[in-house]
């Protein structure tokens, strides 16, 4: 019997000591990443952020999205080519997403260290619902891609932003252009933007203000 007890004791401290997964907050970040050893489509918008802001052999962020808890409803606003600037359920979210062998991607959370704001943030994001997709990647222009959306909802009270602009890349590990990007800013007739500040979902996930949290999307 008190051989019994103490397995029972033990079972009891172990899975109070198991890491279970949180559950996502409104104002968690969501950035999707592509495992370095898959295989992207060539010439895609993902291939070619990937090459201009990935490094070799680590996971590779194409996309950063905000959360928005609602009772037992999950809403994600993020800013994509197919819906612009939106707010829609998690299942369609993780449906846009789902790559191409039906697999889903490796999705990062992350959360501001300081989260008293967040709620004021979140609804600052909706208010950019409606906006089109920025195509052009430039600042102040009407549009926003994914990261300037986040950085422009980020913003404190006195409108200052909580995520530093640093000047884009968009050339890859050869020092050139991929082609994707040559042919979608030729269509658009402005030059790259090569060094123009912006941001990126790769160097927003590094920022000092975020940590990561465990939490499955479901």
């Amino acid at each position: 019997m008190k051989k019994i007890f103490v397995f029972l004791a033990l079972a009891a401290s172990l899975a109070c000591c198991t890491s279970r997964p949180e559950a996502l907050r409104t104002g968690d970040l969501v950035f999707v990443g592509i495992p370095a050893d898959y295989s992207i489509e060539a010439d895609s918008m993902d291939e070619a952020i990937t090459s201009a802001t990935g490094e070799k052999g680590r996971m590779n962020l194409i996309h950063v999205a905000i959360a928005e808890v609602q009772g037992d409803s999950t809403w994600i606003i993020d800013a994509t080519i197919r819906h612009g600037v939106d707010r829609h359920p998690l299942d369609t979210f993780l449906c846009d997403f789902t790559l191409k062998d039906g697999s889903l991607p490796v999705f990062v959370i992350k959360r501001l260290k300081d989260s008293h704001d967040v709620a004021s943030f979140v609804e600052q994001a909706k208010a950019f619902c409606g906006q089109s997709y920025d195509m052009a990647f430039l600042p102040d222009n009407g549009a926003l891609y994914c990261s300037e959306l986040v950085r422009e909802s980020y913003r404190a009270a006195d409108g200052s932003y909580l995520f530093e602009n640093k000047p884009m890349n968009w050339k890859n590990a050869e020092g050139e252009f991929p082609l994707y990007w040559q042919e979608l800013f030729a269509r658009l007739g402005t030059p790259i933007p090569q060094d123009v500040p912006g941001t990126n979902p790769q160097d927003m996930a590094a920022s000092p203000l975020l940590e990561t949290v465990s939490v499955e999307l479901r």
